[in-house]
């Protein structure tokens, strides 16, 4: 939803802006297949009952709908998501890094894929105009893996705990989902200082599924 409400604030902004997206897990050792779902996570994770964690997501989706996307937790299928960041990866070299990201999202928010499966991901680069090979190739390889390191070294170094996280010009932070008016808002003040570039980390899903990644 962060993206979301970004993308709708550039679109009220007079100005040329660069989004560059980073890659961030907030859960590195989720396995690739999880065998539980998204409600028990939740209430594992913070000690909440299946109930609310329920409730949470329904007010989630409800969220989601306003802002134009379509959030099913009920068929989301928890992963580990450090092939799908090597996939960003990869899909940058090829000028496809926003295609594949928003692949990634609503492949995984929206439609239940298990984006953590290679057959699932090689389909999804196809969709975007990747070669299905190359693709395949990449993933069964650990080309990429630094890649994705780099960029959590840095969300490291510069303090994120967190996502969504936007770092702009890297010095200015705007943190969670805000509203497109504070964006605008933002963005004008530094375009007023010293034009604008924006990083968006956590490109491809999290385990938690209440947040878009995906942002620094």
């Amino acid at each position: 939803m962060g993206k979301k409400r970004l993308e709708d604030a550039i679109q009220k902004i007079n100005h040329p802006i660069t989004v560059d997206y980073r890659c961030f897990e907030l859960d590195p050792t989720m396995e690739r297949d999880a065998g539980y779902n998204i409600y028990e996570k939740l209430s594992s994770k913070y000690g909440m009952s299946l109930d609310q964690a329920k409730a949470n997501c329904r007010n989630m989706e409800q969220m989601a709908y306003e802002l134009g996307l379509d959030f099913r937790f009920d068929t989301q299928v928890l992963t580990n998501t450090f092939d799908a960041h090597r996939l960003v990866m990869f899909s940058k070299e090829h000028g496809r890094m926003h295609e594949m990201t928003d692949r990634l999202l609503r492949a995984y928010y929206s439609e239940g894929q298990h984006i953590g499966d290679h057959a699932t991901l090689v389909d999804l680069a196809e969709e975007v105009g990747l070669y299905r090979a190359e693709a395949a190739d990449m993933l069964a390889s650990n080309e990429f893996s630094q890649a994705v390191r780099l960029d959590e070294q840095e969300a490291e170094q510069y303090g994120i705990k967190s996502i969504p996280f936007f770092l702009i010009n890297k010095k200015y932070a705007i943190t969670g989902a805000q509203s497109p008016e504070v964006f605008v808002q933002s963005l004008q003040q530094i375009i007023e200082q010293d034009g604008l570039t924006v990083d968006q980390s956590g490109a491809a899903c999290d385990d938690d599924g209440c947040e878009l990644p995906d942002t620094k």
